[in-house]
């Protein structure tokens, strides 16, 4: 599909991805329809953004009879599947499809898709950059968030194709996905998350498990070694598999060599870097360097090429991002991690005692792992927000466990007072934002803020 001339096309969702897709059925041709339920300020100039662009736009509800004549409805991830509009969709026997869906019908090169429940956007920058350091013309966007990329509706606008598209894909954007078919598929980890919206990890994962909905013999995967939920999922799928993680003895295609990042060439190890070189913290970043290493070696770049873009690799903000070192004390942000097994991976990162600070918005995940890796840390937690008293309760008899409020300030001043020279007050919250901040970018430049300010 290279137009859409004469197809009536609804967007439902007034978000980054539904404005993006909107956009990009305009663009080829398009007669859209664009609804949202919210009337708000931000929706409405949005909204009237695209009326001046030639979109149909109704605020405050959907028009039914639209959406049920649209040959293509494209559902905005935001929206959870047992809202009203989906379904009632689903009840007449309609479908509808994500963002990426729609933007991969108009991409003009090979495609590499990385998805899992942490490290994502990690892997997908990080894979991006080693491209470009090796020559190789990338397009890099998908669900990255935060303006770090775009959505993959603007990498489909792009005037001249790149030799390589790198998306990243939420488990709500693969659930829509019918075509999408990527040359390389990258998963790097799967543990709960979106309980809130999913109800269960096995919902969770069937969503997962959409990336090899259309794998073929020529398909490649790159998949974390020892990973059960992973493995589950792709052990039937069509195509070569390759594995990262581990060591020289589990055998990977990308690991650890005693004390190296390596990959395997022609069954011949080759050494791209000493781990102590390796610009980023947490023993998780290498994961994800080893995951986006391999994708690189498969996509053409030479080792050297992937080692000089190892060394020149910068942390990304909110995702152990060293922040501070004031009087002997490292203070980290990790306020992307809004889940149980992404704080577990911080706290494991370290050697030093670390004073964690815990909560958020409750997404329903059991909060007993972090016991043990706090103990472990030989450290303390402090426990805030709409999660804290569960926080407290699940895990304050096997660590310490101080219980604060919603006062963000009050938090990171206790955090500073509880902290000795040598420690690490580490924001990996576990939870999402929502009940005191607008997204975690927030959270984390409040707590960089705040860090600057302490005494």
């Amino acid at each position: 599909m290279k137009h859409l001339e004469g197809q009536k096309i609804a967007v439902i969702g007034l978000g980054t991805s539904g404005v993006a897709a909107a956009r990009l059925a305009l663009m080829k041709g398009g007669d859209v329809y664009v609804s949202d339920t919210s009337s708000d300020e931000a929706t409405s100039a949005r909204g009237a953004a695209l009326t001046t662009a030639g979109a149909s736009v109704e605020l405050g509800g959907h028009d039914f009879d639209r959406l049920a004549g649209a040959g293509i409805v494209v559902a905005s991830p935001g929206i959870p599947p047992n809202a009203p509009v989906l379904r009632k969709l689903r009840e007449r026997g309609q479908s509808w499809i994500s963002e990426p869906e729609l933007a991969f019908r108009f991409f003009n090169g090979p495609l590499i898709a990385v998805t899992g429940t942490n490290g994502k956007t990690t892997t997908t920058l990080l894979l991006g950059h080693l491209l470009n350091r090796a020559g190789i013309r990338v397009a890099v966007g998908g669900n990255v968030g935060g303006g770090l990329a775009p959505t993959a509706s603007d990498l489909a606008l792009m005037d001249n194709p790149p030799d390589w598209y790198v998306l990243e894909m939420s488990s709500f954007q693969l659930g829509g996905v019918e075509s999408f078919q990527p040359e390389i598929g990258v998963i790097t980890n799967l543990s709960p998350d979106h309980m809130d919206y999913y109800g269960d990890f096995e919902a969770y994962i069937a969503d997962k498990a959409r990336l090899f909905k259309n794998a073929s013999e020529n398909s490649k995967w790159i998949l974390p070694v020892g990973d059960q939920a992973v493995g589950r999922l792709a052990s039937d799928a069509a195509g070569d598999h390759y594995f990262f993680g581990g060591n020289a003895v589990a055998g990977g295609d990308a690991l650890v060599d005693g004390d190296a990042i390596a990959l395997r060439v022609n069954g011949e190890l080759k050494t791209l870097m000493p781990l102590a070189d390796y610009p980023l913290l947490g023993l998780h970043n290498v994961d994800n360097a080893l995951a986006a290493s391999l994708a690189a070696y498969l996509a053409g770049a030479r080792p050297g090429q992937i080692s000089d873009g190892l060394k020149t690799v910068m942390p990304l903000p909110h995702r152990m991002e060293p922040i501070a070192d004031k009087q002997g004390i490292l203070w980290v942000n990790d306020s992307k991690a809004t889940n149980v097994a992404a704080t577990v991976k911080a706290l494991e990162s370290f050697d030093r005692p670390v004073v964690i600070l815990l909560g958020g918005t409750d997404k329903g995940e059991s909060f007993a792992p972090l016991a043990g890796a706090l103990k472990k840390s030989m450290g303390c937690g402090i426990a805030y927000g709409e999660a804290g008293p569960r926080i407290q309760s699940e895990i304050g008899d096997a660590a310490s466990i101080e219980l604060l409020g919603n006062d963000f300030t009050a938090v990171v001043t206790r955090a500073a007072e509880l902290a000795h020279p040598g420690d690490i007050i580490l924001l990996s919250p576990a939870c999402s934002s929502f009940d005191m901040f607008e997204s975690y970018e927030d959270r984390g430049q409040s707590f960089t803020q705040l860090s600057k300010e302490s005494e």
